[in-house]
């Protein structure tokens, strides 16, 4: 850490700023944010769908809102695997700032609380427009996010973390934006909403794939070690094959057909998972997989949009 330090300290002023801020962004986990963005954009697109108005300053401060959660949960995440012992060097994920020595735990947690409060704040402004329920699912987005690699049993030391993705980045995710938009709750909002907390679940089984044995090391028992890792690429594949019927139940055929579009590349990222892929070539996979809900939540999206 210290040589980091030293060679930091060599470069111009303005080039070691930089070079900060390019670990802070590395820290904060941009592909993931795909996660937080893309069911957001789904239950706006739903809502404007279904009553032909857009909030745009509601949708605008809750992409924000999803965002600073996603990087508050990422950067306390970061801290708290480190202190716990699980990012070790044998770690096959992509490098994490604790762990490298860019910033101290301390200062990694800050960050996180920081992201926090912001996420915090702008849902002050949106409990405005939406009342007591979203102030109540904020909060709890935002306890879970502390909760995920914190507490006495973190929940992502356990086999519940898909269904905490499932619940926060599919359900709480699309119906609560939709309600924020419209000031209602339809079935086709939750049914969206699981149709996207599924891709986003896979994306945390992949994850815990990868990390199979060192995680099994760290004494870290995931869904993974419940299932073995043959029913865990079973499950994978249901989980990028089982959205598919539930975004096209989620609106009318005539505007949700687009998404079977989203099937090649589905077939394609089950494949390359069961040919045997592993490893460090898993990161690949699992950027892959979360770029598959964005897709799907864009073709939705236009298909929404067409003019039947």
């Amino acid at each position: 850490m210290s040589q980091i330090k030293a060679s930091a300290a060599t470069l111009p002023r303005w080039q070691a700023m930089r070079h900060q801020g390019g670990r802070w962004i590395s820290a904060a986990r941009p592909r993931t944010l795909f996660l937080a963005v893309s069911p957001v954009v789904a239950g706006i697109a739903l809502a404007w769908f279904e009553t032909g108005q857009l909030a745009l300053w509601t949708a605008l401060g809750t992409l924000f809102g999803a965002t600073a959660i996603q990087i508050g949960t990422n950067l306390h995440n970061d801290a708290a695997d480190f202190e716990r012992g699980t990012d070790t060097p044998d770690r096959l994920g992509p490098p994490r700032a604790s762990a490298q020595g860019w910033f101290s735990p301390a200062q990694v947690k800050r960050a996180a609380h920081l992201a926090f409060l912001a996420a915090f704040l702008v849902g002050l402004v949106l409990v405005v427009r939406g009342g007591w329920p979203i102030l109540l699912l904020g909060l709890a987005a935002i306890l879970a996010g502390y909760a995920y690699t914190s507490g006495p049993r973190p929940i992502a030391y356990g086999p519940y973390g898909e269904v905490f993705v499932l619940a926060f980045f599919g359900i709480a995710a699309v119906a609560g934006t939709f309600y924020l938009q419209s000031l209602q709750l339809t079935a086709s909002s939750l049914l969206l909403g699981i149709a996207c907390g599924l891709p986003s679940a896979a994306v945390l089984l992949l994850n815990n794939y990868r990390d199979f044995d060192t995680d099994a090391r760290a004494g870290r028992h995931t869904l993974n070690h419940l299932l073995g890792k043959a029913r865990a690429r079973v499950l994978y594949a249901a989980l990028l094959l089982g959205c598919l019927p539930l975004f096209l139940l989620s609106a009318p055929m005539a505007h949700s057909w687009p998404v079977l579009l989203a099937l090649p590349m589905a077939a394609s990222l089950i494949q390359r998972l069961f040919r045997g892929t592993q490893g460090r070539a898993l990161n690949a996979l699992l950027g892959q997989t979360a770029l598959y809900q964005a897709v799907l939540v864009v073709l939705l999206s236009g298909g929404l949009a067409l003019p039947f």
